[in-house]
């Protein structure tokens, strides 16, 4: 987990009481744990910790990367994740229902696939009211699959 909030972190290490989470505060510390280790899931803020460099990071190392952001929740910051290649983007105001949705995409990654789908479907009415966009409206944005 990547993120400036200290208090973020702390939230999130509390959510997943039985589960090893890895930290990092900042661009170079994750920068340098993206390198030097694996993971089953990177999840990248955007904008303190220039998520979306480090999500080209985790892209070469092979590893699978969602966003979760507060404050670059558009429709240009969504488009740069798909094309970037994250696996998902989440809101922090479902930061409470991070162990859920992260259960979801590592399932989704487990059979080869993107969480874009099962985001739309559990996040649809919220993209739409904040973002004006919807799953039915057009996914073949998105990538279907995970490589």
């Amino acid at each position: 987990m990547v993120d400036d909030e200290p208090d973020v972190l702390e939230t999130v290490i509390d959510l997943f009481e039985t589960t090893q989470i890895v930290t990092a505060g900042s661009f170079e510390d994750a920068r340098k744990k993206i390198a030097e280790e694996s993971f089953d899931l990177v999840i990248l803020d955007i904008m303190g910790v220039n998520g979306l460099d480090l999500l080209k990071a985790c892209r070469a190392a092979k590893l699978p990367a969602a966003m979760l952001t507060a404050h670059s929740l558009d429709i240009e910051s969504l488009n740069s994740a798909v094309r970037l290649g994250a696996v998902s983007f989440l809101p922090k105001t479902e930061l409470h229902r991070l162990p859920e949705l992260v259960a979801e995409i590592l399932d989704e990654l487990e059979q080869g696939r993107t969480h874009w789908e099962k985001l739309f479907q559990r996040l649809g009415r919220f993209f739409k009211e904040r973002l004006g966009i919807s799953w039915e409206d057009d996914h073949s944005k998105f990538p279907p699959n995970y490589y």
